[in-house]
């Protein structure tokens, strides 16, 4: 959860995944797009600024097997980078977006030993044309698992996809929040075993026990 600037402590703060760990620098960067007040006084921050934040929180997602398939739509693409950058065993990211411009993270931030990169566009004008869900198909006879952040659409679609071939499937959602540590309730989420707060108990949920609406 990061908060704003000194001078605008009254609002909420905005939960971000982290985008990169750099250990030896003791750096931390976290990738977000400018959607509203918050975020938009955040990406204005200066240079030298002091930020407070509140974290880690939640439960992440599982170490990556060999031959995982990640799947990363628009902004989903950050925690999905960091999972990525967990290890060097094989595996595949698709990143995917409607346009090139929403493929905010140069490929070259994700230039990683062992990791396979498939950039996908809706109207082709930047890597494959197609949906990220499409990539999805061809890739699954040699995936172990899929993990998958983005859009609710692009969830339901992974979590349909790998219940019906028999594949594990892990989801990190997209909800608001104002907490960060399931006390407001306000990012409930329907599941398998009732109400589960995405901040405390996700945001990563195995996809089979997320239950989608509409």
């Amino acid at each position: 959860m990061v908060y704003m600037p000194a001078e605008h402590r009254h609002m909420l703060p905005r939960p971000l995944s982290i985008f990169n760990l750099d250990r030896k620098k003791g750096t931390l960067s976290l990738f977000f797009a400018v959607k509203g007040q918050g975020t938009k006084l955040l990406a204005g921050t200066l240079t030298g600024s002091v930020l407070k934040l509140l974290g880690p929180l939640g439960k992440g997602f599982p170490s990556l097997p060999r031959q995982a398939l990640l799947v990363a739509g628009g902004m989903g693409i950050a925690p999905l980078a960091f999972l990525a950058s967990s290890t060097e065993s094989p595996r595949t990211l698709v990143y995917g977006a409607r346009t090139a411009n929403q493929l905010a993270c140069p490929p070259e931030d994700l230039e990683l030993p062992g990791l396979k990169l498939i950039e996908t566009t809706e109207d082709g004008s930047r890597g494959q044309k197609g949906s990220a869900v499409d990539m999805i198909y061809p890739l699954l006879s040699n995936t172990k698992a899929l993990f998958a952040c983005g859009p609710d659409q692009m969830l339901r679609a992974v979590a349909s996809i790998s219940e019906k071939n028999g594949k594990e499937a892990w989801i990190s959602l997209e909800e608001r929040m104002a907490c960060g540590i399931g006390a407001c309730l306000g990012c409930a989420v329907a599941t398998g075993e009732g109400y589960r707060s995405v901040c405390s108990d996700g945001p990563v949920f195995p996809a089979r026990e997320v239950i989608f609406h509409g």
